[in-house]
Protein backbone atom coordinates (compact mmCIF):
# COMPACT_ATOMS: atom_id res chain seq x y z
CA UNK A 1 0.00 0.00 0.00
CA UNK A 2 1.02 3.45 -1.07
CA UNK A 3 0.38 6.77 0.97
CA UNK A 4 0.49 9.86 -0.62
CA UNK A 5 0.14 13.46 0.25
CA UNK A 6 -1.42 15.78 -1.90
CA UNK A 7 -1.68 19.87 -1.31
CA UNK A 8 -5.13 21.29 -1.44
CA UNK A 9 -5.45 25.19 -0.46
CA UNK A 10 -3.08 24.58 2.67
CA UNK A 11 -4.39 21.53 3.83
CA UNK A 12 -2.37 18.32 3.32
CA UNK A 13 -4.99 15.06 2.02
CA UNK A 14 -3.87 11.77 2.28
CA UNK A 15 -4.60 9.35 -0.76
CA UNK A 16 -4.76 5.68 -0.19
CA UNK A 17 -3.82 3.66 -3.38
CA UNK A 18 -3.80 -0.54 -3.28
CA UNK A 19 -1.82 -2.41 -5.40
CA UNK A 20 -2.68 -5.55 -6.95
CA UNK A 21 -0.68 -7.82 -4.58
CA UNK A 22 -2.15 -5.65 -1.46
CA UNK A 23 -5.69 -5.88 -2.88
CA UNK A 24 -4.91 -9.97 -3.93
CA UNK A 25 -3.45 -10.92 0.28
CA UNK A 26 -5.83 -8.92 1.53
CA UNK A 27 -9.23 -10.78 -0.23
CA UNK A 28 -7.13 -14.33 0.23
CA UNK A 29 -7.11 -13.38 3.75
CA UNK A 30 -10.96 -12.45 3.79
CA UNK A 31 -11.29 -15.47 1.92
CA UNK A 32 -9.29 -17.80 4.35
CA UNK A 33 -12.26 -17.80 6.71
CA UNK A 34 -15.36 -20.62 5.72
CA UNK A 35 -17.55 -18.55 7.62
CA UNK A 36 -16.65 -15.51 5.32
CA UNK A 37 -16.46 -17.68 2.11
CA UNK A 38 -20.32 -18.58 3.14
CA UNK A 39 -21.54 -15.28 3.70
CA UNK A 40 -20.19 -14.45 0.54
CA UNK A 41 -22.16 -17.52 -1.05
CA UNK A 42 -25.32 -16.05 0.42
CA UNK A 43 -24.29 -12.36 -0.61
CA UNK A 44 -24.22 -13.39 -4.52
CA UNK A 45 -27.53 -13.91 -4.59
CA UNK A 46 -28.46 -10.70 -3.34
CA UNK A 47 -28.34 -8.09 -0.99
CA UNK A 48 -29.03 -9.37 2.96
CA UNK A 49 -29.17 -7.87 6.20
CA UNK A 50 -26.48 -9.21 9.22
CA UNK A 51 -29.79 -10.69 10.87
CA UNK A 52 -30.00 -12.33 7.86
CA UNK A 53 -26.82 -13.29 7.42
CA UNK A 54 -26.62 -14.78 10.82
CA UNK A 55 -29.25 -16.94 10.34
CA UNK A 56 -27.36 -19.92 9.01
CA UNK A 57 -24.74 -19.99 11.91
CA UNK A 58 -24.55 -20.48 15.57
CA UNK A 59 -22.63 -17.00 16.20
CA UNK A 60 -23.92 -13.92 17.71
CA UNK A 61 -24.86 -10.71 15.65
CA UNK A 62 -21.92 -9.03 16.89
CA UNK A 63 -19.54 -11.85 15.35
CA UNK A 64 -20.96 -11.86 11.70
CA UNK A 65 -20.54 -7.80 11.87
CA UNK A 66 -16.78 -8.36 12.46
CA UNK A 67 -16.63 -10.96 9.60
CA UNK A 68 -18.35 -8.31 7.05
CA UNK A 69 -16.23 -5.52 8.33
CA UNK A 70 -13.19 -8.20 7.12
CA UNK A 71 -14.76 -8.52 4.07
CA UNK A 72 -15.69 -4.76 3.65
CA UNK A 73 -11.65 -3.81 4.56
CA UNK A 74 -10.88 -6.40 1.17
CA UNK A 75 -13.68 -4.54 -0.59
CA UNK A 76 -15.91 -8.00 -1.06
CA UNK A 77 -18.81 -6.38 0.85
CA UNK A 78 -20.15 -3.17 0.66
CA UNK A 79 -22.82 -1.91 3.22
CA UNK A 80 -25.46 0.79 2.31
CA UNK A 81 -28.39 2.12 4.59
CA UNK A 82 -31.89 1.98 4.18
CA UNK A 83 -33.77 3.81 6.83
CA UNK A 84 -32.48 1.73 10.31
CA UNK A 85 -31.29 -1.28 7.79
CA UNK A 86 -27.58 -1.34 6.65
CA UNK A 87 -27.97 -4.06 3.99
CA UNK A 88 -24.43 -5.33 3.10
CA UNK A 89 -23.83 -6.68 -1.04
CA UNK A 90 -21.38 -8.83 -2.87
CA UNK A 91 -19.19 -6.36 -4.59
CA UNK A 92 -16.90 -8.70 -7.01
CA UNK A 93 -14.02 -6.80 -8.15
CA UNK A 94 -11.49 -7.80 -6.11
CA UNK A 95 -12.50 -11.36 -6.87
CA UNK A 96 -11.64 -10.57 -10.86
CA UNK A 97 -8.26 -9.54 -9.69
CA UNK A 98 -7.64 -12.99 -8.15
CA UNK A 99 -9.66 -14.58 -11.30
CA UNK A 100 -7.02 -12.81 -13.59
CA UNK A 101 -4.16 -13.67 -11.26
CA UNK A 102 -4.80 -17.34 -11.50
CA UNK A 103 -5.65 -17.72 -14.96
CA UNK A 104 -1.80 -17.21 -15.50
CA UNK A 105 -1.18 -20.20 -13.05
CA UNK A 106 -3.97 -22.11 -14.67
CA UNK A 107 -2.27 -21.64 -18.12
CA UNK A 108 0.85 -22.74 -16.78
CA UNK A 109 0.04 -25.96 -14.95
CA UNK A 110 -2.26 -26.70 -17.80
CA UNK A 111 0.72 -26.61 -20.30
CA UNK A 112 2.63 -28.65 -17.75
CA UNK A 113 0.01 -31.71 -17.55
CA UNK A 114 0.06 -31.81 -21.23
CA UNK A 115 3.71 -32.10 -21.47
CA UNK A 116 3.35 -34.93 -19.14
CA UNK A 117 0.91 -36.64 -20.38
CA UNK A 118 2.72 -36.45 -23.66
CA UNK A 119 5.69 -37.98 -21.45
CA UNK A 120 3.55 -40.88 -20.35
CA UNK A 121 2.13 -41.76 -23.50
CA UNK A 122 5.75 -41.82 -25.22
CA UNK A 123 6.99 -43.94 -22.41
CA UNK A 124 4.15 -46.26 -22.49
CA UNK A 125 4.21 -46.06 -26.13
CA UNK A 126 0.29 -46.17 -26.05
CA UNK A 127 -2.75 -44.09 -26.88
CA UNK A 128 -4.73 -41.95 -24.70
CA UNK A 129 -7.78 -44.59 -25.03
CA UNK A 130 -5.64 -47.79 -24.39
CA UNK A 131 -3.92 -45.94 -21.43
CA UNK A 132 -7.41 -45.08 -19.87
CA UNK A 133 -8.23 -48.68 -20.06
CA UNK A 134 -4.99 -49.35 -18.13
CA UNK A 135 -5.35 -47.28 -15.59
CA UNK A 136 -9.18 -48.55 -15.10
CA UNK A 137 -8.27 -51.83 -15.25
CA UNK A 138 -5.59 -50.89 -12.78
CA UNK A 139 -7.85 -48.95 -9.99
CA UNK A 140 -10.27 -51.80 -10.19
CA UNK A 141 -8.01 -54.63 -9.26
CA UNK A 142 -7.16 -51.79 -6.49
CA UNK A 143 -10.42 -51.73 -5.47
CA UNK A 144 -10.68 -55.58 -5.28
CA UNK A 145 -7.65 -56.33 -3.38
CA UNK A 146 -8.34 -53.37 -0.20
CA UNK A 147 -11.67 -55.16 0.11
CA UNK A 148 -10.36 -58.61 0.53
CA UNK A 149 -7.45 -56.89 2.80
CA UNK A 150 -10.98 -55.26 4.90
CA UNK A 151 -12.37 -58.92 4.94
CA UNK A 152 -9.62 -60.86 6.79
Amino acid sequence: MYITKKLNNRKVEYEVTMTTADTLDKTFAALADPTRRAIIARLSTGQATVTELAAPFAMSLPAVSKHLKVLERAGLVARGRRAQWRPAQLQAEPLHEVADWLADYRRFWEERLDRFDEYLHAIQGSEPEEGAAKVEEATKADEKATRKEGEQ
